[in-house]
């Protein structure tokens, strides 16, 4: 198996969305991995669907790792802050921080 540089966790719990939002951001997601070059290469993000990260109500939450950096109420404009400006230019997306971890290495 290929390496993944970044790893996204999506939560798409029923709680955390009432409408399903989450769970179309999960699916667009993929669409704008692909845009981006980010599903092949060295920059391969995988995402997963998680079901409850237990901050019901500040959803969607996006968790990018190895990073440790959790954002909340991502919107889709706000995950191509995310996608451009975290990901692929290596800068946090501060106003959008829910928590910020240690990274994990």
């Amino acid at each position: 198996m290929k390496p993944y540089k970044w790893h996204l966790l999506v939560c798409t719990g029923s709680r955390c969305t009432e409408d399903g939002e989450a769970e179309t951001l999960f699916k667009t997601l993929g669409e704008k991995l692909a845009v981006r070059g980010l599903a092949d290469g060295e920059m391969r993000v995988k995402r997963t669907r998680c079901s409850c990260f237990a901050i019901c109500k500040e959803g969607p939450i996006v968790t990018i790792h190895p990073d440790g950096t959790w954002y909340n109420r991502v919107t889709p404009e706000v995950l191509d802050e995310i996608l451009d400006k975290h990901l692929k230019g290596g800068e946090v997306v501060k106003e959008h921080v829910y928590h910020q971890a240690e990274r994990i290495d």
